[in-house]
């Protein structure tokens, strides 16, 4: 098994050919087919109406596949109803009881189970612990701060000890200081238990930070699947390259494609050699995609394969960086990261310097 590939023998949740349908033409979901490994952190990451929480929603039982077969350790669930498909789910909006103690919440997934009071209290307690709220077990939702009310219903999720964990944007009403200490949290306790874990977010960092591997989907479909790294530095296609991090965007005409690599002429009138990722022949339109922190200011003609002349529009500060813009190449909105350390270029806007970039940290990709 690859870092990005599952088997279907080691897989523990698998889509087959999984569609899905709202008005019996249009598809939300499209010809799924999809492999998660026991044990694994996967998001299913992307724009809203990808289909990434209609997915998440067949795999829980709340909505049901037009087509095909959702599997679960190797037995069927299509006709398995919610309840008994024993899977623990966390929500944005946590869904606590708000009668009930914090104790009371967690104790209520066990007793529907029919475990006996020793074991229950003796659960109740340490999935509190888990979560750093075992003084808090008498205390109702309302007496809770989001980020505690995120823990409790993260605990009640873990309670009964299920093999299988769905999240559909836990994270999205908390601030963004929380929010960050939170994936963290929910990652080490992924690593610690060794649960499965299926998570929906159209946050990027947020399933850079946490994941295994990330699906990202868009107009119903899977897009690219691969790990964090992987989706960053080799995006498969435009979408993925500008909805993962960001990048520069060219348009330009392929004029030459010679194996890995290509030459391709930009509107301004100059040439950008690049890597051949997903590009036609000679004279098909295509969209290069380059990251910010892979270029190079003050490159010296001929240092590099692709030095071009830039003049400085806006430097922005970042602490660690500084987020400077220049019009190159016939575009004015050219992002480059200049590391913060002792002894980086100094510039001021207006002044023109040169740009330039290795042709490997360049992507040729389709012109969508």
């Amino acid at each position: 098994m690859t870092a990005s590939t599952v088997s279907a023998t080691e897989a523990y949740v698998r889509f087959v050919e999984v569609q899905k349908s709202d008005d019996g033409e249009a598809l939300v979901v499209k010809n799924l087919n999809l492999d998660i490994a026991r044990g694994e952190f996967l998001t299913m990451l992307g724009p809203s109406g990808s289909g990434k929480t209609t997915c998440l929603m067949m795999l829980a039982g709340f909505e049901t596949a037009t087509h095909g077969d959702i599997v679960i350790a190797d037995r069927p669930i299509t006709n398995v109803p919610p309840h008994k498909r024993n899977i623990g789910m966390v929500f944005q909006n946590y869904a606590l009881f708000p009668h009930m103690t914090v104790e009371e919440n967690l104790a209520f997934p066990l007793e529907v189970r029919g475990v006996d009071k020793p074991d229950i209290e003796r659960r109740v307690r340490d999935a509190l612990n888990m979560v750093q709220l075992g003084g808090f077990r008498a205390r109702r939702p309302a007496q809770l701060s989001g980020g505690q009310q995120q823990r409790v219903a993260l605990a009640r999720a873990l309670v009964f000890e299920p093999q299988l964990v769905l999240m559909d944007e836990p994270l999205g009403a908390l601030d963004k200081q929380l929010r960050e200490a939170m994936q963290y949290e929910i990652k080490h306790l992924h690593e610690n238990l060794g649960v499965t874990v299926v998570y929906v977010t159209h946050d990027q960092s947020e399933a850079l930070t946490m994941s295994n591997r990330i699906a990202v989907f868009n107009d119903g479909a899977v897009q690219q699947l691969a790990t964090p790294d992987r989706l960053y530095e080799a995006p498969e296609n435009a979408f993925v390259a500008s909805f993962i991090g960001e990048t520069n965007k060219l348009r330009g005409k392929v004029a030459e494609r010679d194996g890995r690599w290509c030459r391709v002429a930009l509107a301004s009138g100059q040439e950008v050699t690049a890597l051949a990722v997903n590009v036609d022949v000679a004279g098909h339109e295509t969209l290069l995609s380059l990251r910010p922190e892979r270029v190079t200011v003050a490159a010296e003609p001929g240092s590099l394969a692709n030095v071009f002349e830039a003049r400085v529009q806006e430097l922005i500060y970042h602490g660690d960086h500084i987020r400077t813009r220049v019009s190159v190449c016939g575009h004015d909105d050219f992002v480059v990261k200049i590391r913060n350390a002792g002894g980086h270029v100094q510039l001021q806007p207006g002044q023109t310097t040169t740009v330039g970039w290795r042709p490997e940290g360049c992507r040729a990709l389709d012109a969508a």
